[in-house]
């Protein structure tokens, strides 16, 4: 698997190697071993999925507080999404800022996002099947999301009219959210 690091430490592009031949291919999605030789070492313990009809489905920028926070080990398994991550911690050199990534069963890429990061993505097509690995259980009391327009991070979805969910509808702007991510705790 190659690690392609991104602009925000700790967040980085996997390409995992992928074998083929006349008959399709194959490819490792998950491996302890591999994953800790190119530094991650997060214990993942649940697998997520979503799917989305439509281009234009627009989902984040979500994240869980602590002590419930996630790292999350992303992939499109079917269709494209532009995949974001935000710099939630406050005191972090970059505060506030975002990388996207297109990630897409053609590229295969996938992206990891630590603990103290918000996180969304956007269906560049239509039919998307998303995959989500995360490093804690999911907790209804601990979940949260930031408006996904805030100005104060400003993220270029490339899109004007996304499809929003009623939660990401509703979300606070980051300054008036109870965001409890701190640089140095993760």
């Amino acid at each position: 698997m190659k690690r392609i690091d991104t602009a925000l430490p700790g967040v980085c592009i996997l390409e995992p190697v992928v074998h083929g031949d006349h008959r399709g291919y194959f490819m490792e999605t998950y491996s302890q071993k591999v994953l800790h030789d190119v530094g991650i070492d997060n214990v993942f313990v649940q697998d997520n999925q979503s799917f989305s009809v439509k281009k234009g489905v627009l989902r984040g920028i979500h994240f869980q507080n602590g002590p419930m926070a996630q790292a999350k080990l992303v992939r499109a398994n079917r269709g494209a999404v532009l995949d974001v991550a935000v710099d939630l911690r406050k005191g972090s050199p970059t505060y506030r800022q975002w990388v996207a990534v297109e990630l897409s069963e053609e590229n295969r890429r996938m992206l990891f996002v630590p603990r103290g990061f918000g996180h969304g993505f956007v269906t560049l097509t239509d039919n998307v099947e998303f995959c989500y690995k995360v490093d804690n259980l999911y907790s209804k009391e601990c979940d949260r999301g930031i408006r996904f327009n805030d100005p104060t991070i400003g993220v270029d979805w490339g899109i004007d009219e996304p499809i929003l969910s009623e939660k990401d509808t509703t979300s606070p702007l980051l300054d008036d959210s109870d965001c409890n991510f701190t640089y140095g705790e993760y």
